[in-house]
């Protein structure tokens, strides 16, 4: 017999196995998932819920998909987190400091509470990241927060109201854009993909039977 434990979905109680994540119990107790249960692999961020369990006052935050489910556990499920998502032309923007101060003048606001960096989902230095943006420093700040899978956990814990993914995505933007080195191998594939020099090759490809396409995956030449 599989072990089973107690939960509270959405305040209702329901036994699960204990081997279950958050998202597979919800699914086992009968609902359907439609929003909110995205790549079901921690990858999208889309299945952002808190939690708390029976004896632990403090409020936890996680990824649905990736939290395995504990005797007593009290879920809720969130469906989105209202952050600010500022509209720009990236080929308009440049890498100054003064564009954090037009498009996310809130993280100026900044308290130093750290609350962002121990609600997020990904383990990451949220509160530092921010710092680097702060500063204009956008490489330092696309590489802090590269692992963000925009759940906005984060945000939903600051009282500064800041963004923190979109201000994560600009700073990376502006750094594929303008200050990461340019790559010619890259900038050499993409030209060969508009002129349409594989399009013979994807089309006999998807002839090909699955086990064919896996061998062929497998045994792939990876460049150095």
């Amino acid at each position: 017999m599989e072990t089973m434990v107690h939960v509270f979905l959405m305040g209702k109680q329901y036994e699960v196995p204990a081997s279950l994540t958050i998202m597979g119990a919800f699914e086992y107790a009968g609902y359907q998932l439609v929003r909110g249960c995205g790549c079901r692999n921690g990858f999208c961020g889309a299945c952002a819920t808190v939690y708390r369990v029976k004896g632990d006052s403090e409020l936890h935050a996680c990824l649905a998909c990736q939290t395995q489910v504990v005797d007593n556990m009290y879920i809720a499920m969130l469906p989105f987190f209202p952050v600010v998502k500022q509209v720009y032309d990236i080929e308009k923007v440049s890498p100054s400091q003064m564009v954090m101060m037009q498009l996310y003048p809130e993280i100026y606001a900044c308290i130093g509470c750290n609350a962002c960096t121990k609600s997020c989902t990904q383990g990451l230095n949220v509160m530092q990241y921010i710092a680097y943006a702060q500063r204009g420093e956008f490489e330092k700040c696309a590489e802090e927060s590269f692992d963000c899978v925009m759940c906005g956990v984060c945000s939903s814990r600051c009282p500064a109201g800041i963004s923190h993914p979109q201000v994560a995505m600009l700073a990376r933007r502006l750094n594929g854009k303008y200050l990461a080195p340019k790559s010619a191998h890259l900038e050499k594939r993409v030209q060969e993909i508009q002129e349409g020099t594989f399009e013979g090759m994807m089309e006999e490809l998807m002839q090909k039977p699955l086990a064919e396409l896996q061998e062929l995956y497998n045994h792939r030449e990876i460049e150095q």
